[in-house]
């Protein structure tokens, strides 16, 4: 028993401590989100989510929206590091743990909604293109029996 409490005590003070998480839930509410970073880290996902609208209708600009995120995310491993060595410089708590659930959580998942986003709206319009050439081969067909049987 005093063991564990030794244990607790060298938990920092300015890191979140496991013992207190017991759900995401209480993780992101246990993060700092008056910081400027994490203010910006907000206003950029926005943007990254306004972008995803507004490239839905330029199939090129997706894809290299797509991409870049889906890039982000790939390197979300090598920022966590990079991040945690050098937290001081931009934070007042060091989030980054080793199992990298504060970027996954706060940077990854928005950036992966946004792809299920695009994947969503390109799935439906490989759909809609099927449905269109398939009614298009009923009306050749058709027009075609028709001209036959005159």
């Amino acid at each position: 028993m005093a063991e564990q409490a030794q244990n607790i005590s060298a938990i920092p003070t300015d890191a979140i401590s496991n013992i207190k998480i017991t759900s995401v839930w209480t993780f992101l509410l246990s993060i700092q989100w008056s910081e400027s970073w994490l203010i910006g880290l907000g206003l950029f996902h926005t943007l990254c989510f306004a972008v995803t609208l507004v490239t839905l209708r330029f199939y090129r600009a997706q894809v290299c929206h797509f991409l870049l995120m889906v890039g982000m995310v790939y390197s979300a491993e090598y920022i966590n590091e990079v991040a945690a060595l050098n937290w001081r410089l931009f934070s007042k708590y060091q989030y980054f743990d080793s199992k990298g659930m504060f970027i996954s959580l706060v940077f990854s998942a928005p950036l992966l909604c946004n792809t299920v986003i695009i994947v969503m709206v390109w799935v439906y319009r490989t759909f809609a293109t099927m449905t269109e050439l398939k009614s298009l081969q009923v009306k050749r067909k058709a027009a075609r029996t028709k001209r036959k049987t005159e």
